[in-house]
Formats: structure tokens, C-alpha cells, sequence
């Protein structure tokens, strides 16, 4: 059975200081980080790639949940390997060949994950379940934090999760405490939040309140499937 993971979107934190952010997250509970790798033509929006990833590896132990929102993904792989990411997140939108792409970024020894975007349909991955670590189901249109969640997008984790009880699906974009039940019971375990978490009173207790109704769903899901 899945367990939960929550992982802290860095999107939303402070970059002058983003090292003591991570460290901040991880104090709090958080199970990975969150890194949105943006290049300004897959996604209207530049934020970071592989140097920072590599400062940041200097300073923190964590697990790099790295979200590749970018062009020709082939191109970055072994930069992000070296970089020290832990999990290599492509778009199923912008490769021709992911199988492949699976293939070399296990090579290189990350964990692959696949994204799609809200208007993409779930049928582009289902095959790839045997293969990838995680699939990311975009909750908002990857680009910019702050979205509202679109819960249109949960047939496509419930799917997902029938047809793969033990894969990691991930959830991204306006995840927050009055919809993590719905993402909860979709069958999502993997859950990035970004606003939610950052500017929470309490980010322990949301982080572990996440993680409680998450594992929670997970073991009804196992019940009923058994």
C-alpha cells in the first residue's frame, strides 16, 4: 500500500533563502520537496534547473521531487542526475518516446515520474504504470502557483489508482485543507501544496493532517479492494 508524501512545493517559498527553506519544510515534517523546474516555453514562466539543484544538495538531505515542466525533457536528465535529484517528473506532453525517457532517467538513477496536464487524458500514461516510479496528475495548468484546484481532475486518479494499487500518484495545484479529503479519496498518497503549506498558522499540523487523512483513504482503498 502507498504510504503518504507530503512534499512542500518550493514554488511558494522564499528563493533568496531557499536552501533554509527547504530545511524549514523538512523541520516541519515534510516527507520530499517539491522543485518546479520551469524553462519559459513548455510553461510560461522561468524558475530554476540544474545548478540550484546542485547548491542545494550541498546544504540539505532530502528527497528532490524535481517537476520538469519543460521542452525536450531528454535534454536535462543526466544534468539533474549529477545535480543530485531524486525523482526526474516529465511531461507526457512534450516527449515522443516516454518509455525511453523512463529508461535513461533510471539509468542515471533517479526515480521517473510522468506528469499530465488537467486537459490531458489519462489513457496517454495507463500503459506506463509497470514502468514509471510516479504519475503527477496536474490539478491546475502547470505554470504558475496559487491556481484553484480543478477536482474535475480526480476520475483521472481514481482510475490510475484501480488499475495500479501500489504506484505513487501524485497531485499538484491548489491542494489545501478544504480538498485534500476529495484528493485523499481519489487515491492520491503523493500531495504537493505550495500556498496552502507556506502560509499556514500551523505547517506541522497541516502537513501531518495531510498526511493522516491520506494514509487513512489509502487503507480504505486496500479494505475494499481485498
Amino acid at each position: 500500500m502507498p504510504i503518504a508524501k507530503i512534499s512542500p512545493s518550493l514554488l511558494s517559498g522564499d528563493f533568496a533563502i531557499l536552501a533554509a527553506e527547504c530545511k524549514r519544510m523538512v523541520s516541519h515534517g515534510a516527507d520530499w520537496l517539491h522543485m518546479d523546474v520551469m524553462d519559459g516555453h513548455f510553461v510560461p514562466n522561468i524558475t530554476i534547473g540544474a545548478p540550484v539543484i546542485s547548491c542545494l544538495t550541498k546544504h540539505i538531505n532530502a528527497f528532490l521531487d524535481c517537476h520538469m515542466m519543460v521542452s525536450e525533457p531528454e535534454k536535462w536528465v543526466d544534468d539533474f542526475a549529477k545535480a543530485g535529484a531524486s525523482l526526474y517528473c516529465f511531461h507526457i506532453e512534450a516527449t515522443k518516446d516516454a518509455s525511453a525517457l523512463i529508461d535513461k532517467i533510471h539509468a542515471a538513477g533517479m526515480k521517473a515520474g510522468v506528469a499530465v496536464k488537467p486537459k490531458t487524458p489519462i489513457s496517454t500514461v495507463m500503459d506506463l504504470g509497470h514502468k514509471m516510479d510516479m504519475c503527477l496528475v496536474m490539478t491546475v495548468e502547470p505554470g504558475f502557483g496559487g491556481q484553484r484546484f480543478m477536482a474535475e481532475c480526480m476520475p483521472k486518479v481514481k482510475e490510475l489508482r484501480a488499475k495500479y494499487p501500489n504506484l505513487d500518484i501524485e497531485v499538484d495545484g491548489g491542494v489545501a485543507m478544504e480538498n485534500i479529503d476529495m484528493a485523499a479519496e481519489a487515491g492520491a498518497n503523493v500531495i504537493v501544496a505550495g500556498t496552502s503549506i507556506f502560509k499556514a498558522d500551523d505547517i506541522t499540523g497541516t502537513i501531518e493532517t495531510f498526511r493522516t487523512k491520506v494514509n487513512h483513504e489509502q487503507e480504505v482503498l486496500k479494505a475494499k479492494t481485498n
